[in-house]
């Protein structure tokens, strides 16, 4: 579980509270959770019970308590602590605790990360029209529903059950990646372009954007290789990226990261955020949900939605490069090696997605 995943966690507690009638406070936007401070426990800690206590006319600890039987018990929570005035301190389960655990069963895995058995013994029999748009949709879900265990017959007979909207034009004049892209990429019901757009090298393209995230993510290894170390996964969170000072606050107060901006403005690609603890979260939390993407493309005959997902994973790789490899004197760190592991995990992924929409996913780009 990502910091991002527990703070919603802790956002649906607050909520089944005041649904419950226990709590009456508007349920707030976003609940801060960081690694506790001296006089705290656990993996991570909130103090939203502080914030919650004034408007729901509640003492702290009253409000923390009531938060903590919401908790307790959770989905990949272990326990749950008060502490202090009213400091929340959360103990996930071992499988949950770690970025470590997850970005170490990706590399394990490798490129078939998310596979399963969900459709283990179901054959799906898929009746298409002559039309290559069919034709590609069809065979992008034979490798999707395989890698969840099932097995897919296409025929082309009636009653027709896999009709997507036909190509415009003729999509062969974009090569065999941008093409397939092109046509896999949109829903079912929309209307693909086929235009030269699918081959501009910018970040205006959606396929572009995927596959550069890919080579970026094998350049990193190989540069860090040139300067000496390889990845290692482990914890990618430090204390500044957090935003903690050099002596946090007692009896396990959590010091509060910079709250986001209602409507962030868009970074460029390759530059750092202003919050790169949410970034490495999002990034997680994208990591995580590909099995879920996986198993739910394959039950639905949707491989759009893995051509999308796969943008969501280059998109949230992109934001945390730069802060993989040491910059001017640094040395490499445990935070280095881990971040490349990190971004190995997050290119296995992409290199994974894009075998099994039947598109090349380069080394060098």
């Amino acid at each position: 579980m990502t910091p991002v995943e527990l703070s919603r966690t802790v956002l649906r507690a607050v909520r089944r509270a005041v649904d419950g009638g226990e709590l009456s406070v508007a349920v707030p936007q976003r609940a801060v959770v960081v690694p506790p401070g001296p006089g705290g426990c656990g993996d991570y800690a909130t103090g939203i019970a502080l914030q919650l206590a004034r408007p729901a006319g509640q003492p702290p600890l009253r409000v923390a308590e009531i938060l903590r039987r919401h908790l307790a018990g959770t989905d990949g929570v272990a326990d749950v602590v008060v502490t202090g005035p009213g400091f929340i301190n959360i103990s996930l389960d071992g499988a949950a605790a770690s970025a470590a655990a997850l970005i170490r069963e990706i590399l394990d895995a490798g490129p078939v990360y998310g596979h399963g058995d969900s459709l283990a013994g179901q054959v799906v029999e898929l009746r298409i029209p002559y039309d290559v748009r069919a034709e590609v949709v069809a065979d992008a879900l034979v490798r999707i529903v395989g890698s969840q265990g099932g097995r897919v017959e296409v025929g082309h007979r009636e009653p027709v059950n896999l009709r997507p909207v036909p190509a415009p034009d003729d999509p062969a004049l974009l090569g065999p990646d941008a093409a397939r892209w092109a046509l896999l990429h949109p829903a079912a019901h929309d209307r693909p372009r086929i235009t030269a757009d699918h081959l501009v090298q910018r970040e205006s393209n959606p396929l572009f954007r995927v596959r550069y995230a890919h080579a970026r993510t094998r350049a990193l290894s190989r540069n860090a290789a040139d300067l000496g170390f390889t990845s290692a996964p482990g914890d990618v969170y430090t204390a500044a990226d957090l935003g903690l000072p050099s002596a946090p606050g007692a009896h396990g107060a959590p010091v509060p990261v910079q709250e986001e901006q209602e409507e962030p403005q868009k970074q460029p690609a390759l530059l750092l955020s202003t919050d790169f603890s949410t970034d490495l979260s999002t990034l997680l939390s994208t990591l995580a949900d590909h099995p879920r993407v996986l198993a739910r493309a394959a039950a639905h005959r949707t491989p759009d939605s893995l051509a999308r997902h796969l943008v969501g994973v280059a998109d949230a790789v992109l934001a945390v490069l730069p802060a993989v490899l040491p910059r001017g004197d640094e040395k490499p760190s445990a935070a280095h090696r881990a971040r490349l592991a990190l971004a190995e995990a997050a290119g296995a992924v992409l290199a994974g997605g894009l075998s099994l929409l039947g598109i090349d996913a380069p080394d060098h780009l």
